[in-house]
């Protein structure tokens, strides 16, 4: 079982990720974990990627999937794993499919998380955090007891300078250009499934779930 989830900022994915990683007994493989894994093991490629990440650079793609080929080739893997955040653009989705092979796998399910717009404004400008301890909160579905404070501690409660209007239309107006053709990809190969991601964290979990078993 080869799962890759897709959806916008906001959508729920990284949430969906873990439970599905402990109901399916497959592993979650981030770019960010990888390339701190690889950094931390000091191999060659991971010697290659911190030198663009101390410049404040992008990762390249063939650095980059060249991690995801030795991380394939792990035991936890065997069974299948779930990617989270890669691939972002058709070339990224085009190399991937090639390394899997490469490794005997074949991507079989690309989950595509479905929520409108205008629940994904108010799900990521709603969101607020502590400035003293960094305990979140949300202006609609979970607000501190008392406006403004903390709950944990007497820190100010405030919302995030990237979480305002205009910057959430431009994240998901990027993620619309980049994404949009690479859904169009995995559809052509007729492994996307949609899955209404709206509702609550069971019960979208048990929509994907459903969707995995039938295939």
């Amino acid at each position: 079982m080869r799962i890759i989830l897709l959806g916008a900022p906001g959508c729920g994915k990284g949430t969906q990720a873990q439970r599905l990683t402990d109901r399916f007994h497959i592993p979650k493989l981030t770019t960010g974990d990888m390339l701190r894994s690889a950094v931390r093991a000091g191999s060659a490629l991971g010697r290659e990627a911190e030198q663009f990440m101390n410049s404040g650079a992008l990762v390249p793609d063939a650095v980059m999937i060249g991690l995801i080929r030795e991380r394939l080739t792990e035991k936890d893997c065997a069974a299948g794993f779930l990617l989270d955040g890669f691939p972002r653009t058709v070339a990224q989705a085009e190399a991937l499919d090639v390394t899997c092979r490469a490794v005997r796998q074949t991507i079989d399910n690309v989950l595509e998380f479905e929520v409108p717009e205008s629940e994904i404004l108010q799900r990521l400008t709603g969101r607020l955090v502590c400035d003293k301890c960094g305990a979140g909160y949300h202006a609609v579905t979970q607000p501190p007891q008392i406006a403004g404070k903390c709950d944990r501690c007497d820190g100010n409660v405030v919302r995030r300078a990237d979480d305002s209007d205009t910057t959430v239309r431009k994240r998901l107006n990027v993620y619309r250009e980049a994404t949009e053709p690479m859904i169009a990809y995995y559809a052509g190969l007729g492994v996307v499934r949609k899955v209404n991601a709206v509702g609550t964290v069971d019960e979208v979990f048990e929509r994907l779930c459903s969707l995995i078993d039938r295939n």
